[in-house]
């Protein structure tokens, strides 16, 4: 499990993302918006429901929210991903206009039968990817997004560090959205429903 110093940079790291975006916030919109601060998606993955290696093309045309974790995660990424779920529960028959796309930063443990059935829990909007090294490390830096992963030694338990935030893009690909903290008690909810059917409104 992170230390909290440790979280907190982690955290910090993606609030001055959050402070570099904010200054292209728009009042109609409850998440951050991060048109041209951010890159397209761009991805060459393994998808664990059927083994098949996947791009961001196989996802065009849907909306797509992106998060970094992993399945052993003790807090951050189950509550996160349950409330992605609400969101999706919330958005009815327009759920399946949305792809979530929950990586694994800590492909080690997270096999692909490991990562398929954490992933299935949460519904059948959300898949997961598992990628090489090279992979995603290239992913992550898209993003600027920070994660570590130290091995178990005799004095220190295995441990795995990663941003909190969800990315958000269009039905193009273009990086529209961040959701900076949506893993406990404050996440808007309602909020993310009103801006996941606003850009699908877009067409």
């Amino acid at each position: 499990m992170a230390s909290k110093l440790s979280r907190r940079r982690l955290i910090g790291g993606t609030a001055a993302l959050a402070l570099l975006a904010a200054c292209k916030s728009d009042k109609g919109w409850h998440s951050l918006v991060v048109d041209g601060a951010l890159r397209d998606l761009s991805f060459t993955m393994t998808r664990a429901s059927d083994g098949k290696q996947v791009t961001e093309a196989d996802y065009r045309g849907k909306l797509v929210m992106l998060f970094f974790g992993y399945t052993f995660c003790p807090d951050v990424c189950p509550l996160t991903m349950a409330n992605v779920a609400t969101v999706l529960e919330k958005m009815g028959d327009k759920a399946r206009d949305v792809a979530v796309l929950f990586t694994t930063v800590d492909p080690n443990r997270d096999t692909l039968p490991v990562l398929a059935a954490f992933t299935h829990s949460f519904g059948p909007e959300v898949d997961g990817l598992r990628g090489t090294d090279n992979a995603l490390v290239r992913l992550t830096r898209q993003f600027r997004v920070t994660y570590s992963v130290t091995p178990a030694t005799a004095t220190q338990p295995y441990r795995v560090l990663h941003g909190p935030s969800i990315y958000v893009f269009d039905r193009a690909g273009h990086a529209r959205l961040m959701v900076t903290k949506f893993y406990d008690s404050t996440a808007d909810i309602a909020g993310v429903v009103a801006d996941m059917e606003r850009l699908q409104a877009e067409g």
